[in-house]
């Protein structure tokens, strides 16, 4: 017989188990005999084939070619030191290769760490007690139970339900919601309507089942071994970095064969065009860009969760610096979700015992272990009864839980030997149901007068900022013929830290819609608080916003404030819908199950931490602290991650550029190279990666929330940044080396047009002359680059530790290279003159203070 068809005495006997539970021995053998409750990865990627394809990227496949072109070279012309630059290439390679795969598996780590950040614990009976332990411990016979907003842990056999709801969406693929009965089923177990299946989410009420089914068992474990794994798109950013690298490798093989053949056509041997075109290919690749861009994003990730945001992909890093609206909740991210009764209404004081009765029977909170425990609202209610009044003693016969469609509950409770109900909620959907009111300790019909008296108390507590609701009793059936006794009024404070950080985010340009399930007059009274509005802003109730078309809603939500009232979790969905259609690029908060469509939906899903397991897994970011003012600095972050990424792109380009220019000027003039390829290369993979690596850490400036957002268009190598390099950074730099290389020849007797030899000491002089000049302009673009629009001075010289110890190290590589006989062998260098260091350093003066203009124009230009 099926575990459908049994009844529930038959699936105790069938499981050996009772309403006691398992005995905790009894469990410890059965995990032992069926291993844990985990889904296994069927086709996980080694870690050897992730480390081997950390050499098969676009980029690499380029620097392998070019490093066995130098291979060749050298094997048909020695002694043109191409054997060392192949030798140089694959360095880069594997360098490139172990740094990304170290992140990698640091990221993979990281996610086993947020697993253990948010664990998932499932509230179970053993030895007759109620506890909660992993969801990987539990084991089939196991009663477990299961409330609104669970994740169910395993296949499980119904055998109480209090109304209890599922979302099968994860196993069917359809989100309808589904009451679970204890009643036993004839049919295919999965179209049972009396088994709580692994991976499903309980939607609303509660109940218990008795586990039958665990891990690679249950049926989403069945599913999970004959789907095959999909390969994950590359996110937004990993394709616009990709998009750029193929445009360097595209631009740096064309100047290449440019060079060649223009070598070719005024008279150079083939394999002299050969072995500098080469080299300049290989020059012109900014190697050190794929794993500063690793670290920039790692650094960026880190410093978010240092910031109390918890980033799950990197997608939401590149998405974060162009949002442009933020959907927020109110209780718990807004305010500080520390509910506390401030006030009670009733028509006389006859009632108050009744109300404080209602609120506190009609509540799902508890206290124990010297400890409230429940929602906050009841947990609110609750404590202000027990504390004042002391409690109540009653048997709960049945509930009708709270859903956000009714927007209210119902406990039917045997007092004093009667059978009562007892109803709280909002004003809206209680008081209609009401047909008398309690007046002196009597029943009275309730007339339209005491109604508007009724409405009017209501809306001068909602007016104070507080969250009313409306208790009544019913001595007949639930929720028919009621009796209205009386509001109380809630406080939940506002967080001291989101009125700055709304200001923030008015300063940058992104919009805040307030989405509540609070009355309008209380969502007002907060938002006016927080200097969420200043004007007259457009108020959309539950009720208007269902009769609205999608283009009426679309005109109001372009408003330039926005509240929506009296909604429910399902409306976030539509809201987000239109936005992105409008053009907007969306972040929205939730915390349950109902918030989880919307949250996947948006181009930022932003989960609490204190939310439902549900609402996590669609989330692309988690607030570990509930706070508004962490999105914020979430958007500052990844806002200043992207920045930083073009900050390292400009800062490597523009020595790309300097090393060019004296390349351009030895094909047209017939001068000496001016710098070899392997002084080239000791710029591209020595002096210029720990400085890049530094301005990918560089915290967020001032500038950076006080922009616009950026358009989801716009491109990391934009009009702007190639302009900055290619026609002023750039040009500087290449003056400074050039300049450097002729002072040198023209001291040491050298005439326009004399030949000279590759190792004689004033061609290596010059040479070296020439690459010291690019260094030190080097080291002046990178505290330039630290911002396109803010003066170093106001970011402050020396807040990028970093960055000081980065150019150390770029120094003292150049006085290594310079003075040091190893690196005169290497990079065919001589040891120059301390006075041509003196004549080079006016040259990176020189590019601050241009720079600095030019930053005070922007600046100025950006205000008009």
């Amino acid at each position: 017989m099926r575990i459908t068809e049994v009844t529930k005495e038959e699936i105790f006997k069938l499981l050996d188990t009772s309403e006691a539970g398992l005995k905790d021995e009894e469990a410890q053998r059965r995990l032992l005999y069926f291993g844990y409750n985990e889904i296994k990865e069927i086709r996980k990627t080694s870690f050897v084939l992730k480390f081997l394809r950390q050499f098969t990227h676009f980029l690499a496949i380029i620097l392998w070619l070019a490093s066995a072109l130098a291979f060749i070279s050298d094997y048909i012309h020695p002694g043109e030191g191409m054997r060392h630059l192949g030798f140089a290439i694959i360095g880069v390679i594997c360098i490139n290769a172990i740094f990304a795969f170290v992140q990698e598996y640091k990221a993979e780590k990281a996610i086993e760490k947020l697993r253990q950040m948010l664990p998932f614990y499932v509230k179970v009976i053993r030895n007759g007690i109620q506890k909660e332990i992993p969801a990987r411990e539990i084991v089939p016979g196991d009663l477990i139970i299961l409330s609104e907003g669970d994740k169910i842990p395993a296949d499980a056999r119904v055998i109480e339900s209090n109304f209890l709801t599922v979302n099968n969406a994860p196993l069917t693929g359809e989100s309808i919601p589904i009451i679970l009965t204890c009643e036993p089923f004839k049919g295919e177990i999965i179209e049972s309507n009396n088994i709580a299946f692994a991976g499903a989410t309980v939607v609303s009420g509660s109940g218990k089942a008795v586990v039958f089914a665990t891990g690679m068992t249950t049926e989403f474990g069945r599913i999970a071994h004959l789907t095959e794994t999909v390969q994950a798109e590359a996110t937004p950013l990993q394709k616009e970095i990709a998009r750029t690298s193929k445009f360097i490798a595209i631009f740096a093989t064309l100047i290449g064969l440019i060079f060649f053949f223009v070598g070719h056509a005024i008279g150079r041997s083939f394999w002299e065009n050969f072995i500098f075109a080469i080299g300049v290919i290989v020059a012109l690749v900014p190697e050190g860009m794929l794993p500063t861009v690793t670290l920039s994003l790692a650094i960026g990730s880190q410093r978010m969760l240092k910031r109390k945001a918890l980033i799950k992909t990197l997608t939401s890093v590149e998405a974060l610096g162009s949002i442009t609206v933020i959907c927020t909740d109110k209780t718990g991210t807004i305010t500080q979700n520390k509910m506390e009764v401030k006030k009670i209404w009733t028509i006389d004081t006859s009632s108050v015992d009744m109300l404080m009765k209602i609120a506190y029977l009609c509540n799902n909170a508890k206290f124990s272990d010297n400890q409230y425990k429940g929602d906050p609202t009841e947990v609110a209610l609750l404590k202000y009864v027990k504390e004042n009044f002391g409690g109540f003693v009653s048997e709960r016969i049945s509930e009708i839980p709270f859903d956000f469609e009714r927007k209210r509950m119902t406990t039917v409770n045997l007092i004093d030997g009667a059978k009562i109900s007892l109803t709280k909620g909002a004003i809206e959907t209680v008081l209609p149901l009401c047909k008398y009111a309690k007046i002196n300790g009597k029943k009275v019909k309730l007339t339209e007068e005491i109604k508007e008296k009724i409405k009017y108390a209501s809306h001068s507590l909602m007016d104070e900022g507080l969250r009313v609701l409306c208790f009544a009793y019913s001595e007949d059936e639930p929720e028919k013929d009621m009796i209205f006794v009386g509001l109380i009024g809630l406080e939940d404070p506002p967080r001291p830290e989101v009125k700055e950080a709304i200001k923030k985010c008015h300063e940058a340009g992104v919009k805040i819609i307030l989405i509540t399930g609070d009355a309008s007059r209380t969502a007002l009274a907060i938002a006016k608080e927080i200097g969420l509005v200043r004007e007259n802003p457009m108020i959309i109730e539950g009720e208007e916003f269902h009769k609205l078309s999608d283009i009426e809603l679309k005109e109001r939500l372009s408003h330039k404030e926005v509240i929506f009232t009296r909604m429910t979790p399902k409306d976030k969905l539509r809201i987000v819908t239109l936005l992105q259609e409008m053009g907007e690029r969306v972040a929205v908060t939730g915390d349950g199950v109902n918030d989880a469509p919307a949250l996947k939906k948006a181009d930022i899903g932003i989960a609490m931490g204190s939310g439902t397991d549900v609402a996590k897994e669609s989330a692309e970011i988690i607030l570990l602290d509930d706070n508004f003012a962490t999105i914020v600095n979430a958007i500052e972050e990844g806002r200043a991650i992207y920045e930083n990424i073009r900050k390292f792109i400009s800062y490597f380009f523009t020595s790309n550029v300097a090393e060019l220019l004296p390349c351009i000027a030895y094909a047209i003039f017939r001068i000496p190279l001016p710098l070899t390829v392997m002084q080239i290369l000791s710029i591209d993979l020595g002096t210029d990666i720990f400085p890049a690596l530094a301005l990918g850490a560089e915290k967020p400036t001032k500038e950076v929330m006080k922009k616009q957002p950026r358009s989801h268009k716009e491109r990391l190598l934009n009009l702007k940044l190639l302009l900055r390099v290619f026609l002023f950074l750039g040009p500087i730099e290449a003056s400074a080396g050039l300049f450097g290389f002729f002072y040198v020849l023209y001291t040491g007797g050298w005439q326009w047009g004399s030949a000279l030899s590759a190792k004689s000491i004033l061609y290596m002089q010059a040479t070296t002359a020439c690459l010291t000049g690019i260094v030190l302009a080097q080291v002046a673009n990178g505290f330039a680059s630290r911002s396109f629009t803010e003066s170093i001075f106001s970011i402050g010289i020396f807040s990028n530790k970093f960055l000081l110890v980065g150019i150390l190290f770029e120094i003292a590589l150049q006085i290594f290279i310079v003075y040091h006989p190893v690196g005169n062998k290497i990079f065919s260098t001589y040891p120059i003159p301390l006075t041509v260091w003196f004549i080079l350093i006016p040259f990176a003066i020189a590019l601050i203070v241009i720079e600095e203009i030019r930053k005070l124009i922007v600046s100025k230009l950006l205000k008009v």
